[in-house]
């Protein structure tokens, strides 16, 4: 099958190449960097085609020659840190990809995220729920997420869309975990207000998973499909503290007293409490992925806790 991979060069897009490559299929790797990539095997030259092409800069004639016959488009490129350069990448990117993959590609499989559905706090969030996104990274995958149905609604491509939860692994550019980790570790972490917050974590392998079998079963068509490895805040710590060795903690303190900290204290430099942490770690809401389950018969290929033990090796190195 040839495949193409936007973001090929990130944190989940190597992942999905990798195991695309080992599954024999043909991958266009569209990438701004090529130089960063590598792959963990030796493969044949004929495997994988690398691409240098800027989503933002490039027009929709190329792009249209590099999607030529392909079957699967998986569009995984994604800004997370530079607010001004979202839009432009999320957003007009993914509609010159679309003008640029009509009459080209079959089938497209669009990387999103949760945090489309926005800020919930205490209910379970399932494909149904209203979008509404808070933040520039939230709003233009929104927006991109909607530019794909359309374009499916009018003819030419089909598509599956997932939006996972946080995604976490060994490599990956996020220090926030292991910021967990060394807190846990200094005895300094601390729970806020009543148990039973969430931890709603995917690890990068069951996104890979969830992409690829978006992209083979014909039950995925037209479908969005959310996912995530819920935990409570409580057994995520726990199995931290275990492999660190140490006991797990149970000092709470009030949640009014952290947010007045977090207001008073949290634009100080190097302060570890800030509003979204304080958000993040009293949140209750999950997302259920029965959906995914029983449409794709998807299973986790590695849980969190299994997870946690790999990301604790890259934590000690």
């Amino acid at each position: 099958m040839i495949v193409a991979v936007t973001g090929g060069t990130g944190f989940i897009g190597k992942k999905l190449v990798e195991r695309l490559l080992e599954r024999g299929d043909t991958v266009r790797l569209l990438t701004r960097d090529s130089s960063c990539f590598s792959i963990s095997r030796d493969n044949p030259v004929n495997d994988i085609e690398i691409h240098q092409c800027d989503l933002v800069k490039i027009d929709s004639e190329h792009l249209s020659e590099m999607l030529q016959d392909v079957e699967v488009l998986y569009h995984c490129a994604g800004q997370l840190s530079d607010l001004n350069s979202m839009r432009a990448l999320h957003v007009e990117g993914t509609r010159k990809l679309l003008k640029a993959a009509k009459g080209k590609v079959k089938h497209w499989v669009q990387l999103s995220s949760v945090g489309v559905y926005g800020p919930v706090h205490e209910d379970a969030v399932d494909e149904h729920s209203p979008l509404n996104p808070v933040g520039e990274y939230e709003i233009t995958k929104a927006e991109s997420d909607q530019l794909v149905i359309e374009a499916a609604g009018q003819g030419g491509l089909s598509y599956s869309i997932l939006r996972p939860s946080n995604v976490f692994g060994a490599d990956m550019n996020n220090q926030s975990l292991f910021s967990m980790i060394s807190m846990i570790d200094k005895g300094l972490f601390f729970f806020i207000g009543k148990p039973g917050a969430s931890a709603n974590y995917i690890h990068v392998d069951n996104v890979v998973e969830g992409l690829i079998k978006c992209g083979t079963m014909a039950e995925a068509r037209g479908k969005v499909f959310n996912l995530s490895d819920h935990r409570t805040l409580e057994k995520f710590v726990s199995v931290i503290a275990e492999l660190l060795g140490k006991p797990a903690t149970r000092l709470t303190i009030p949640q009014p007293i952290v947010r007045f900290l977090a207001a008073i204290l949290g634009k100080l430099p190097g302060f570890p409490l800030t509003t979204s942490r304080v958000e993040a770690l009293t949140n209750r809401s999950h997302y259920p992925i029965t959906h995914i389950q029983q449409k794709l018969g998807y299973q986790h290929v590695k849980s969190v806790e299994e997870g946690l033990r790999e990301l604790f090796g890259a934590y000690q190195r």
